[in-house]
């Protein structure tokens, strides 16, 4: 470029020896016009060149991003598709869980409804079954009542023949109150003589107080007790032993207490009980004796337990 420019220039002298100086100015100007754009083109493809470089740079740079992007991309493509399949993979999983958990959970109604079923029936069993204590509790606490009315009146009637009979205290006559049970126990030499059945004086007006007192004691049951001793009675009359002696003593009281007051035959009984019930072995005397039992009617209670 520059030898081309030279050669111009040398031409143009040469063309100036020969030419007007006008046209010499003229060609003058031309060549100063030619050097400013030749220096303006050179800086332009100067900076041209500065600016491809750049590019080249840019180029290379974007070049190796699209290469990077290319593998995040083939990267993000292969995590992606690894998602896909897991997606797919639960989807499956999802649908396989639900259909057993329709399964469980219809066999649950279903197991529900019959326990729900059980426990009605049990709960109906034990319903039942409290009704039935209730009405159990009730009829216990009636009987309990019935009970204690009976052991209140066994007291009232032991306080009423203590005081009926305290004219014979420390006289061979006690009253005691045991098992809902009054017992009047009357030693054999406040009633007899020795070997006799025959009250006598002392002994009836005792059993008279004991009657006036259970003149109007219509709901009991009164049983008269012979007791003896050890002593053998051997006799070719009656009595002939102690079994005959403590039924025939007893069996006088008994018609002492029904004749001598209102107390109704109806609730009175004798009975022998010869030695064989001893309260003292080593006192005959309190041995031998006459009890009188007397003891509320349980008939009442008898046939409530009867009818329930």
């Amino acid at each position: 470029m520059m030898r081309k420019i030279g050669f111009l220039f040398m031409v143009a002298l040469v063309f100036a020896s020969c030419v007007p100086k006008k046209k010499f100015t003229e060609l003058t100007e031309k060549k100063h016009a030619a050097d400013n754009e030749i220096a303006s083109l050179r800086s332009h493809s100067e900076k041209l060149e500065a600016e491809k470089k750049e590019c080249d740079t840019q180029l290379s740079v974007a070049k190796k991003d699209i290469q990077q992007l290319t593998a995040d991309t083939t990267k993000l493509g292969k995590k992606n598709r690894e998602m896909a399949d897991q997606v797919e993979n639960l989807v499956v999983l999802n649908d396989t869980l639900t259909q057993k958990m329709n399964t469980i959970i219809s066999a649950s109604d279903k197991k529900n409804k019959i326990l729900l079923e059980e426990l009605r029936k049990k709960e109906g069993v034990l319903n039942e079954k409290e009704t039935v204590i209730v009405e159990r509790e009730t009829q216990l606490k009636q009987l309990q009542n019935m009970l204690a009315a009976k052991d209140s009146a066994s007291n009232a009637l032991k306080n009423k023949l203590t005081d009926a009979l305290a004219a014979f205290r420390n006289k061979g006559l006690t009253v005691t109150e045991q098992d809902g049970k009054v017992y009047v126990s009357m030693e054999a030499k406040l009633l007899f003589a020795s070997g006799s059945t025959a009250v006598d004086a002392s002994g009836r007006k005792a059993l008279q107080e004991i009657a006036a007192a259970l003149a109007d004691e219509s709901n009991v049951e009164i049983i008269v007790e012979g007791h003896t001793d050890t002593d053998k009675l051997n006799s070719s009359v009656i009595p002939r032993d102690n079994w005959e002696l403590s039924v025939l003593r007893a069996t006088e009281v008994v018609k002492i207490l029904s004749e001598q007051s209102q107390v109704k035959p109806q609730i009175l009984s004798a009975a022998g009980r010869g030695e064989f019930h001893p309260v003292d072995p080593d006192d005959k005397a309190k041995n031998r004796r006459i009890e009188i039992i007397i003891q509320p009617s349980m008939k009442e209670i008898y046939q409530w337990i009867e009818k329930h």
